[in-house]
């Protein structure tokens, strides 16, 4: 085949071979004439055009080919494909041999190409290629030569213009988990050029720059060879490629990888061996590279998916008020209810700051103490409230009841409730600064320093003129108020996400300060502040009658609620015991616990339960989503370890198995199960739930978009599991009802699953770590194999591994496509799902989804760091602005 080295190695159409003259010979049935034979034998080789379709064999046409065409290796005269070739065979042998190892070729390539392509050196096989060898990311190749250049005279500035070989990761802008990677690759240029001594000066690094940022692909197949074939002889072995499979799986910590080296050294052999020589060359790799994968999406469109690339793009508006009008409008159509719930919040504290600031504005006090007063009490009245109001957005069973009983989810952002909760804290924050310093720089000293005329108007409140700063400090209401803003300021500030989650490291023992637990227990110092308000709030100066202090009506209602809630709390927790079936430890720390399903305990898929464990600690009560099916008769939680109390649950856990295997490993990423009929082994734990969480709304959606980050991907495994079972239960319905001869209505289907609308979803799953696939790996496999129709589609991402195209995850990448066709798992994610490597391109899903359901409106469910919610509420907004579909963002909260 012309231009294509190794393209004969993929296809079914025409394949060209070079054979030897007299074969030619023979095919013409020319043997009697010797004098032809002779002068064929003068010409050096022909080239044969075949074509191979099953066992059939036909000639298409022959031609000389002069010599100068061809390489020679070793002395002896090589094909296309690098294969030597032997002339002086006889025609039934020649193509005997020549077909079989073409079968056997087709039939290999097709066991991980589907269908089998014509793979020639076109502009998309190369361009694919060279996205597989990448020596530095782009980022590095943009940066150029002038930032390695300095980089160059920075680390070279000690060592005589000479760099060593331990800085070259450096000085080309790699980490430090790459250098032995580096290292590879700067032996294997080093050899190409015949440099040894271990350094090189600026002017060679220049030309391993040029070499390793050269757009060429044979320029890089080649360096990449080189780097396998450590013995520069030609050939890579089985051990080279265990060796640089090793190098990889270091490089993009993939352990398990590495202890399975060899098994997949052999993998790679026997596809890209099959005559089992024992060796691969250069163009058996070029093969596997210029092999251009399937396209795995749907119906999309390359100029479809410009045009929606072109409508993203932002589009400046010269006119000021027709761009703030645009902003506004937008802003309205994706917040409006929050913002009304937030404008009628603002509008009622004003109101009530007004309303007391004109109350004390005409009374006596105002004659002594000025607008210091008005303003303290006015903030004092938006306090009260503040204060009352903060209590029901942590109100769980109510917020529950009212997203699930009423319609006011439709009005109201019950899933912004914690966020509701922090900005009332600002408010109170605010309020108490406000208050307080009005009261002890602007009130107190105003009274000591009035004239005593003055101070008659004040003596019914304070009583005799007070002839010291100190008399207003040690009264009831000084040392209440004093005391409720040490307590406060003490809470608000270990509740800072900076001390809550640990970031901020203190000397000892100052560091135990920090974390969760200290926030937790900070943050219940509230009941002493509300017994110190309720003090404050009757023991008022200027106000003596009961009916006038008002700060017990305003936290009546709100209290009552608080209270019967943790009321439920204890005793549904205690009647509904649960019994734990089975412990798991995972890679990453992830503990996960199953539990028996107390009776009458129903929930939906994406909500959460609280949980308690009594040998950790009595009191505290932790969020926890379930993963586990609203039809499954157990319930599941998977906790990651990454504070106090999930450390020393795990501790707890792994000690009770280790009693139980009499001392034994407790749980190294084993099971441990527990007996119907034995008595208890695990520590007693408590549930209380479950509790509304936005992924619950899912069924509301035709389409859905699940994104975890991390353990952030429990609550979207329940709903996987739980859609699998929706859509089995609808298949059997339907395959039912036609037996019986009755296919089923679609009045008759709403009613069955009237509030299941979901027809299709998207689940993203990014983890850090290898074995975090571990933690879901067996329902990754269910869906994959119990989603008949493909209404799933599951994307695993593992950012460890070097983006895809990478040179240090080429080999991982060839292994995986490999395994993958050939056993149906991948040796990633050890799942039958096929995992991507570094982070996904999140606009390029989003487009995907909007090409693939025009009208349609998404539910976009994330859970995880906070890290990635603005951009994926960014590109929700983006979307549904500039497309048919419309993308409806939700973040898990607790």
């Amino acid at each position: 085949m012309k231009g294509s080295p190794s393209a004969d190695l993929h296809h079914h159409g025409p394949d060209i071979e070079l054979i030897a003259p007299e074969n030619i010979t023979k095919l013409s049935n020319s043997v009697d004439d010797n004098k032809k034979e002779k002068e064929e034998e003068a010409e050096d080789y022909v080239e044969v055009t075949m074509d191979i379709q099953g066992d059939s064999i036909a000639l298409h046409s022959m031609k000389p080919i002069i010599e100068s065409g061809m390489e020679e290796r070793d002395g002896e005269k090589l094909s296309l494909t690098g294969r030597r070739l032997e002339p002086k065979k006889s025609f039934g042998a020649s193509v005997v041999q020549n077909a079989t190892i073409r079968m056997k070729q087709l039939k290999r390539l097709t066991s991980f190409a589907k269908p089998a392509k014509r793979l020639e050196r076109t502009k998309s096989a190369v361009a694919h290629a060279l996205t597989g060898l990448k020596f530095i990311s782009s980022a590095d190749v943009s940066a150029g030569w002038n930032k390695v250049e300095k980089e160059f005279e920075k680390l070279t500035a000690t060592t005589d213009g000479y760099l060593p070989r331990a800085l070259f990761a450096k000085c080309i802008g790699l980490n430090a988990e790459s250098e032995a990677y580096a290292e590879k690759l700067f032996d294997t240029l080093a050899r190409q050029r015949g440099i040894q001594g271990g350094s090189i000066n600026k002017i060679q690094l220049r030309e391993f720059w040029d070499c390793i940022s050269d757009q060429s692909f044979d320029t890089r197949l080649k360096t990449f060879f080189d780097m396998v074939d450590k013995d520069a002889d030609g050939r890579i072995t089985e051990e080279e490629i265990k060796d640089i499979i090793c190098l990889s799986a270091t490089a993009n910590k993939l352990s398990n990888i590495q202890k399975q080296a060899e098994e997949y050294a052999a993998l790679i052999m026997e596809e890209l061996d099959p005559d089992d020589t024992g060796y691969i060359l250069i163009g058996n790799l070029e093969t596997l590279l210029l092999h251009v994968p399937e396209e795995n999406t749907r119906g999309e469109s390359e100029n479809m998916s410009k045009a929606i690339s072109q409508k993203l793009k932002p589009i400046f508006e010269e006119n000021p008020i027709k761009r703030w009008y645009r902003d506004t409008k937008y802003f309205f159509q994706d917040n409006w209810r929050r913002s009304w719930v937030f404008a009628l919040w603002i509008v009622v504290m004003l109101g009530l700051f007004a309303y007391k600031f004109v109350q004390y504005r005409r009374r006596a006090a105002y004659e002594v103490m000025g607008h210091c007063v008005c303003m303290a009490k006015g903030a004092a009245e938006t306090l009260k409230l503040n204060m009352a109001i903060i209590l029901l957005p942590v109100c769980r069973n109510t917020i529950t009841w009212l997203r699930n009983k009423t319609k006011l989810g439709a009005f109201v952002p019950f899933d912004d409730s914690i966020n509701f909760h922090k900005m009332i804290a600002m408010a109170i924050s605010l309020g108490v600064g406000i208050h307080a310093i009005y009261h002890l720089v602007c009130d107190f000293p105003r009274l000591l320093h009035a004239s005593n005329e003055k101070y008659k108007l004040m003596e019914p409140f304070f009583g005799h003129k007070p002839s010291n700063y100190w008399y207003f400090v040690k009264s009831w209401e000084g040392v209440t108020g004093i005391l409720m803003v040490v307590i406060m300021a003490i809470s608000f500030t270990l509740a800072n996400t900076t001390f809550r989650r640990n970031r901020t490291k203190l000397p000892k023992p100052f560091n135990k300060l920090t974390g969760f637990n200290a926030f937790w227990y900070s943050h219940h110092l509230f009941i002493i502040v509300y017994a110190l308000l309720i003090i404050h709030g009757t023991k008022l100066y200027l106000t003596k009658e009961w009916y006038k202090k008002t700060t017990w009506m305003y936290l009546a209602i709100p209290i009552t609620i608080y209270a019967l809630e943790r009321l439920i709390r204890a005793l549904r927790s205690s009647i509904k015991s649960v019994k734990i079936l089975k412990v798991a430890v995972y890679p990453g720390n992830v503990l996960t616990i199953n539990m028996s399903k107390p009776q009458g305990f129903s929930y939906k898929s994406g909500q959460y339960m609280l949980v308690n464990c009594a040998a950790v600690s009595p009191l505290e009560w932790h969020p926890f989503s379930i993963t586990s099916a609203p039809n499954d008769d157990y319930l599941s939680v998977h906790i990651k370890t990454v504070g106090d109390w999930t450390g020393g649950l795990k501790k707890k856990f792994t000690e009770a198995c280790k009693l139980a295997n009499k001392g034994q490993s407790g749980l190294p990423r084993g099971e441990c199960l527990e007996g119907d009929n034995s008595p208890s082994i695990f520590p007693k734990v408590l549930i209380d739930g479950p509790y509304g969480a936005p992924a619950q709304d899912y069924r509301e959606y035709e389409v859905v978009l699940l994104v975890g980050l991390g353990i952030g991907a429990t609550p979207m495994i329940s709903i996987l599991k739980d859609m699998v079972n929706n859509f089995k239960a609808m298949e059997e319905e339907e395959g039912f009802a036609m037996e019986e001869g009755s296919p089923v209505t679609s009045n008759q289907k709403d009613t069955r699953f009237s509030d299941f609308k979901t027809r299709r979803a998207y689940f993203y799953w990014v983890t850090r770590e290898q074995g975090s696939f571990d933690w879901f790996k067996g329902v990754m496999n269910d869906v994959a194999e119990e989603d008949r129709g493909g209404l799933i589609e599951l994307h695993s991402y593992c950012t460890s591994v070097y983006e895809q195209g990478d040179a240090r995850s080429a080999l991982i990448a060839m292994v995986q496509s490999i395994s993958h066709a050939k056993n149906g798992y991948d040796v990633v994610s050890g799942t039958r799902v096929k995992s991507h490597f570094a982070k996904p391109n999140w606009r390029a899903v989003y487009k995907r989804i909007a090409l693939n359901h025009p009208e349609a409106r998404v539910g976009v469910f994330y859970c995880g760091p906070s890290s990635l919610t603005d951009e994926l509420r960014q590109l929700s907004l983006d979307f549904s602005h500039n497309t048919s579909t419309k993308f409806d963002f939700h973040k898990e909260n607790f």
